[in-house]
């Protein structure tokens, strides 16, 4: 067995466990911390297949910035976990059935050589000048630059319903209204007033 072989094995059985704690631990703070471990890992197998832009935007991104944001969120509410776990068992029918299907095509597109179907083609050797990153920038706006900025349009639209959704005007909060600041000119600012010195006695 190759070392890049035993490698890949050693991060993907970490990365399945990992996976299957986030699930089944009772802490969601434990289960945060077990999710960072799988996008870690994850992130290991892509440099293995040379995408090493994709694991550095993944560990930067949803390790560095999006799993710390949800660990603070998870720790500054009060969690009823009671109350989590009570519908626990009437999700399990539409869990295994995702698991299932999930499982048979993770079949098909592995063991398709075993099962008489063509596999696909290998990509060609990549050179000594060959940079992945600028390969994926290439591709997103060349061949998929409308369904990439419809993605966009897509994440800008949920963010600014998100805000929207969330934003609660509360009594006696006192506000400032962004649109009268900058109306507001240097004379309505600063008022200078003249006054005649006055003689202490």
């Amino acid at each position: 067995m190759e070392f890049k072989t035993f490698v890949f094995y050693f991060l993907a059985a970490i990365m399945v466990l990992a996976a299957l704690r986030v699930i089944t631990v009772r802490n969601p703070v434990h289960a945060a911390l077990f999710l960072v471990l799988t996008f870690f890992n994850a992130g290991g197998l892509w440099l293995l297949l040379q995408a090493e832009f994709l694991a550095v935007t993944l560990v930067m991104v949803y390790v560095g910035a999006v799993m710390v944001l949800f660990l603070f969120v998870v720790m500054m509410l009060d969690i009823n976990l009671d109350r989590l776990r009570e519908g626990f068992w009437s999700y399990l029918p539409v869990g295994a059935l995702v698991g299932i299907l999930m499982l048979i095509e993770m079949i098909l597109v592995l063991g398709g050589p075993y099962f008489g179907l063509e596999a696909m083609p290998a990509p060609p050797a990549a050179g000594e000048t060959y940079s992945n990153t600028r390969e994926l920038g290439r591709v997103l706006y060349t061949d998929y630059v409308y369904p990439f900025e419809l993605a966009s349009l897509v994440l800008l639209v949920a963010m600014v319903a998100a805000v929207a959704l969330t934003l609660r005007k509360r009594k006696g909060l006192k506000a400032i209204d962004p649109s009268k600041q900058v109306a507001v000119k240097r004379e309505g600012r600063v008022e200078l007033v003249k006054m005649q010195p006055e003689k202490q006695d």
